[in-house]
């Protein structure tokens, strides 16, 4: 296979490096302070986190122009609330609301005990009051009120006038049927009427008025304290709680990212740790995880200077950074110890930035471009994940080649000097005559390697070379590798099949929270009604023409005719009008008659002037209801919302919108894949096109297409099978993904093309021996750094975790198993190549690796093999 470069941008840009890293080595105690004065004065900016902090539920991840958001604008600016006469399925967003169920685990809730102890607990909370600005705030003075009184519970009042044979779903009390299946859930019936119940429910809503909110956080506060009696509970949530539980949640991940910070610096101590008291690297690599915590904080700090949103998805954000500073960190110190240790430092350091800050740069642009893409997302949640993780990245970039570059020219005079890693002591380089072994453990030290000059390789790689490679090429192997890639295939396949979209509600509180609780409570007593849609006729339509009636009716019928819609609790202020004409003996088929007449009706059905919008005697506007069954989850919710709105945009007779305040929550489901799928595509094209233009090899391009394709479709696959959803939290791993993939599939299909060995079998243990424990060393790395989010109580961090694990485990699997094998059955060795490779030294040629976020590279990335040529 022939090794065709083009490196007509990536070698001069590698000059650069290497006159940069002169200049770092001449002077490092410049490139040491000042990166530390800026992340002090930046630092200041996180003061600002609590004032910049956005975690508004709606405004962060809900698509930021979606449809049902100008539906909603238009019903607020045709259909104004009337604060004398409310209605719950007539608002147009969830307004201000405190709402409790009562549930049982068994028998019937109706009795006589249980409503004693429910009613007790009802009137504490009408009792509650508040104090704001010295004023004395009632539970009356804030209530939403209906006909001047507050609005009641029915089920109460319905239980309180001894009405024993309750209907169900409508119950007729004091001449006017009441809707009882929002109120009474889990219900057993016969003949429409209910035997038994397991659950109540009870609404407590609110004006828009000062002390409000302080009236909802008494309500919490004191339904988080009560007991009840044995048998009986109680959940409870407030319009409030998905907010405040977020807010609550924004900054649990900084004891997680101590943690992970800790874990961190030693993993990389272990890994960088030698033997040799003058090669050991242990302040080294402590300092290139401090690196790592200043670009977080320096970006962090700027972003908040600059008054950018802090949302909760960004609490995510360090430990990713944290990862790739670690790993840039490793690249650093594998190409440093390439380098000859009898050269001076300034020499040394300009040989490392030649080859690893390159390597960085590449990654970095990727990555960032990619991030970047991220913020044409239609969700502000992604929109600042990027903004702060791209920031976080340059700065991360920077800090790596400077600070840590300055830190790597501090200890490489040091080790010059041959001193004490620890006591900076000089040190004897031989263990002098009549020393204990002991003495040459903690006070000899400097050995290299006599025939290349540079530091002594670690013998984990041979492992690879010796073990692992020859067993993974062997051809019993190979055919065990492609049944265990065609069973990942298939397993991606069928979770991709298989992936739910949107983001639960649920998942935006943590596990142990009160509205958990409360989720889980109205999913299972609740579900069989589901929300009250409104249907909106959006322009003038002649109501008293009988053809055009006909033809609205027909289009309502097609609503009535889908599965989830109860066409017997559909209420519609035109079929009432005409019930009430036809009991008037009026003809309403003349417009003026019809006009006229609705001040009277009016008069009788009250409610039904706020869904007719009237001006000079026209009607512009008006809307009626219909009533859904049976949504469960988020499947049926997805069916429910697409057959709503394509049915209503069907219809001929007039143009009609669907709404509900939930659909402002819904609008993801009709965004979030096109948006996956134009985020992934277009990420990938980007990723190629970098690659194209700064890896010296086309034909590694072929691969990596290959590895982002079928990685994305792993982790998309797996991510469903372990009960991940797609939405805008999982759609940003799934671009960060990409940047992995590049990573993992580059090094080892470059190093393969490149190789001189005669056949494909050796240059895959070849490749394998250069890269494979470097591979493996940096996806141990960013592991590390998400490990601990698997503890965490919040969904968010949760997924951040799983995702990226997935990730590094596919990634890691097709770097070190399946691309090799692949190679080696995709390849073939001509008699003339082998020929002419023989009058070749048989080497590895110095390789532009990429380094993943996840990959720290080894010594024999950059240099010959020695033991090959021995």
């Amino acid at each position: 296979m022939a090794c065709y470069r083009t490196d007509c941008i990536e070698k001069p840009i590698s000059k650069l490096f290497e006159k940069l890293g002169h200049l770092v080595g001449s002077y490092p105690f410049c490139f040491f302070v000042i990166p530390l004065m800026i992340s002090a004065a930046l630092g200041g900016g996180l003061n600002f986190l609590k004032v910049h902090e956005d975690n508004d539920v709606e405004n962060q991840f809900t698509p930021i122009n979606g449809p049902s958001k100008q539906t909603r604008h238009f019903i607020k600016e045709t259909f104004p609330s009337n604060d004398s006469l409310f209605s719950s399925q007539r608002l147009y967003a969830e307004g201000n609301y405190a709402v409790m169920i009562f549930s049982i685990v068994e028998g019937n809730i109706l009795t006589d005990a249980l409503f004693e102890e429910i009613s007790e607990l009802d009137k504490q909370v009408h009792s509650l009051s508040v104090n704001v600005n010295q004023t004395q705030i009632s539970f009356k003075d804030i209530c939403a009120k209906e006909n001047w009184n507050c609005v009641s519970n029915p089920i109460l009042d319905i239980v309180d006038d001894k009405f024993i044979n309750l209907s169900f779903p409508i119950n007729k009390w004091k001449a006017k049927d009441v809707f009882l299946g929002s109120t009474v859930g889990g219900v057993e019936e016969r003949g429409g009427v209910i035997q038994q119940a397991r659950a109540i429910r009870l609404f407590y809503f609110l004006q828009d008025k000062p002390g409000a909110s302080q009236w909802l956080q008494q309500f919490q506060n004191v339904l988080s304290k009560k007991t009840l009696s044995i048998g009986l509970k109680v959940s409870h949530f407030t319009s409030l709680s998905r907010q405040e539980e977020i807010e609550k949640h924004t900054t649990d991940g900084i004891p997680l990212f101590s943690i992970t910070y800790s874990l961190a610096i030693s993993f990389s101590v272990l890994s960088c740790m030698r033997l040799d008291n003058v090669r050991n690297k242990i302040w080294v690599s402590f300092m290139g995880v401090l690196s790592a915590g200043l670009a977080v904080l320096s970006s962090f700090g700027l972003l908040l200077f600059l008054q950018v949103p802090f949302a909760i998805t960004v609490a995510n954000s360090p430990f990713l950074i944290l990862g790739i500073g670690v790993d840039d960190m490793f690249i650093m110190i594998s190409n440093w110890q390439q380098t000859k240790v009898k050269d001076p430092v300034e020499k040394r350091m300009a040989e490392t930035f030649k080859e690893a800050a390159m390597s960085i740069t590449i990654t970095t642009l990727t990555d960032v471009l990619g991030f970047y893409i991220g913020l044409m997302s239609e969700f502000r949640s992604v929109q600042a994940f990027c903004l702060y993780t791209s920031t976080s990245i340059i700065f991360c970039y920077i800090y790596n080649i400077l600070f840590f570059g300055s830190v790597l020219a501090l200890n490489g005079r040091r080790e010059q000097s041959n001193r004490h890693w620890l006591t900076c002591c000089k040190l004897p380089t031989q263990t002098p005559e009549g020393k204990s072994p002991a003495y040459r453990l903690c006070c000899v030290g400097g050995d290299y390697d006599q025939e290349t000059g540079a530091e002594k390789q670690q013998p984990i790689a041979h492992f690879f070379k010796s073990y692992y490679g020859p067993f993974l090429t062997k051809p019993w192997t190979k055919v065990c590798v492609m049944l265990l890639y065609l069973g990942y295939l298939a397993g991606g396949i069928y979770g991709c099949l298989n992936l739910q979209q949107g983001i639960n509600m649920r998942d935006l509180a943590a596990d142990d929270s009160y509205v958990v609780n409360y989720y889980d409570d109205d999913r299972k007593f609740f579900s069989r009604y589901g929300p009250n849609i409104m249907v909106v006729v959006t322009e003038e339509f002649p109501y008293w023409n009988k053809n055009s009636r006909s033809e609205l009716n027909h289009c309502m019928e097609k609503l009535h005719n889908l599965t989830f819609v109860n066409q017997n609790l559909t209420v519609s202020w035109l079929d009432f009008y005409l019930q009430f004409a036809q009991s008037k003996s009026l003809s309403l088929d003349n417009e003026n008659v019809f006009i006229e007449n609705l001040s009277s009706f009016f008069l009788l059905y009250p409610e039904f002037k706020l869904d007719v919008n009237i001006t000079e005697s026209k009607i512009n506007a008006s809307r009626f209801f219909v009533q859904t069954l049976d949504i469960s989850n988020a499947s049926m919710e997805i069916m429910m919302f697409d057959e709503l709105r394509n049915t209503a945009q069907s219809c001929s007779a007039a143009k009609l919108l669907v709404f509900h305040p939930l659909f402002i929550y819904l609008d993801q489901y009709s965004v979030i894949v096109t948006s996956t799928i134009q985020n992934v595509g277009f990420t990938t094209a980007v990723m190629l096109v970098v690659a194209l233009l700064l890896i010296p090899n086309p034909i590694c391009s072929l691969w990596v297409t290959f590895s982002i394709g079928s990685v994305v479709t792993g982790v998309t696959g797996f991510m469903a099978l372990w009960g991940i959803n797609l939405d805008s939290i999982s759609m940003i791993i799934l671009v960060v993904c990409i940047g992995f993939t590049v990573d993992f599939s580059a090094h080892i299909s470059y190093a393969f093309v490149s190789s001189k060995k005669l056949t494909a079998n050796e240059r895959a243990v070849d490749a394998l021996f250069s890269l494979g424990y470097p591979v493996l060393q940096g996806a141990a790395s960013t592991i590390i750094g998400v490990l601990i989010l698997a503890a965490s109580k919040n969904h968010i961090f949760r997924t951040f975790f799983k995702i990226m694990f997935l990730v590094m485990l596919f990634g890691l699997a097709h770097s070190i198993i399946f691309i090799p094998v692949f190679l080696t059955l995709l390849s073939c060795s001509s008699t003339k190549a082998k020929k002419k490779t023989t009058t070749v030294p048989d080497v590895i040629p110095k390789v532009i690796m990429i380094e993943n976020k996840s990959t720290a590279y080894d010594n024999y990335a950059f240099t010959k093999d020695n033991s090959t040529q021995s």
